[in-house]
């Protein structure tokens, strides 16, 4: 009996290889900044993402904290953001509960992107009665756009808007490495308009834990002392750092693969669909499924995706993702034949709804 668990990127284990990096990485007190291997990841990072700094932090949900609160330094301050990112809709609304910065959401289009346009009516005039706009974030790929890569062109036109406009531009990078093999073009590129950018090792590279955060010098000094208040300073971590020095030497590249079988699941529920499962764009990991709702819902789908009709049979688990849609995300431990073995289950079950 199998088991192809495409609930998340993140449900993924190390491998014997990145558990031996683990288990012989050499250690120190970083709240002291005296681990070797956690130095060295930072220094990969900061030079893969053309910034001057980085720094190794528990999460991608800290992370991205960490750059809002390090930018948004002043009180009665802003960030604007879409209002289908991450940090909008699944980080607890951590920017005003824990940072005291007031978020103000752009309307996300189907790509990932927001109009410019209306970036710029939204930047507050200095008035007392306002808030006052300091910064900018986005999310890249966008996970709740069906993990989609942001077009280059736009990347570019936001960052020259946001600098003549004195903005500050986040990146929320925690698939980052997805769309960097999805435009073939490296971190340096995607971020080059960025101030600052929270990059997952847990996701896409399969790392147990961790995420490491990107900019000047001057933030990374300021988002170590944000991080210790948070919780976050760690003591031996050089241990996980390990895992994500070996992911950069070995699973950056091997990213594609869940591109690919991405695209197998696509291609199966086009073909077998009618019209009555229908795929979002596929760029990446992420196969985002509408169910036509006079035939079932959601979470019908998914409950005949993971019973078993027998010994033989395979349990393929996903989630619910709107009121319409259900999410089905590749990753690491998810082999060519277990792809198959997906897309096969799920043929199955489209036609077991007598389309």
């Amino acid at each position: 009996m199998s088991t192809v668990d495409l609930r998340s990127d993140t449900i993924t284990r190390p491998n014997a290889a990145m558990r031996a990096a683990m288990a012989s990485a050499e250690v120190g007190d970083d709240v002291f900044r005296d681990d070797p291997t956690i130095h060295e990841l930072e220094t990969r990072m900061a030079e893969l993402t053309g910034k001057e700094a980085a720094l190794f932090v528990p999460s991608g949900t800290m992370g991205n904290l960490i750059c809002v609160m390090s930018h948004c330094w002043g009180r009665g301050q802003e960030m604007l953001l879409g209002d289908k990112s991450h940090i909008h809709v699944y980080e607890q609304g951590g920017c005003a509960q824990l940072a005291g910065v007031h978020p103000r959401t752009l309307a996300n289009r189907d790509d990932g992107t927001f109009s410019l346009e209306e970036l710029k009516a939204k930047v507050r005039d200095d008035d007392p009665h306002l808030p006052v706009t300091r910064m900018v974030a986005i999310e890249n790929t966008h996970n709740k756009c069906g993990g989609v890569a942001l077009p280059l062109q736009w990347l570019e036109d936001l960052g020259k808007t946001c600098k003549r406009l004195g903005l500050i531009l986040h990146c929320d990078g925690a698939r980052i490495w997805n769309a960097s093999a999805c435009l073939n073009l490296p971190l340096s590129t995607l971020l080059q308009w960025c101030d600052s950018a929270s990059i997952c090792l847990s996701k896409g590279l399969g790392c147990p834990v961790g995420s490491v955060i990107v900019g000047t010098r001057e933030m990374v000094t300021r988002a170590i002392r944000v991080r210790k208040v948070l919780g976050g300073g760690w003591r031996q971590a050089g241990i996980l750092a390990g895992a994500g020095l070996w992911a950069l030497d070995n699973m950056v590249d091997r990213v594609r693969e869940d591109h690919e079988h991405a695209a197998m699941m696509a291609d199966t529920v086009t073909r077998a669909g009618a019209g009555r499962f229908v795929v979002r764009r596929v760029d990446t990991n992420i196969v985002v499924v509408w169910v036509d709702p006079e035939l079932a819902s959601p979470g019908e789908v998914l409950a005949r995706l993971e019973a078993r009709g027998n010994d033989k049979d395979t349990c393929v688990k996903g989630i619910g993702w709107t009121a319409k849609e259900l999410r089905l995300t590749f990753h690491c431990d998810i082999s060519r034949d277990l792809a198959q073995v997906a897309c096969d289950k799920m043929e199955a079950v489209i036609k077991s709804f007598s389309i």
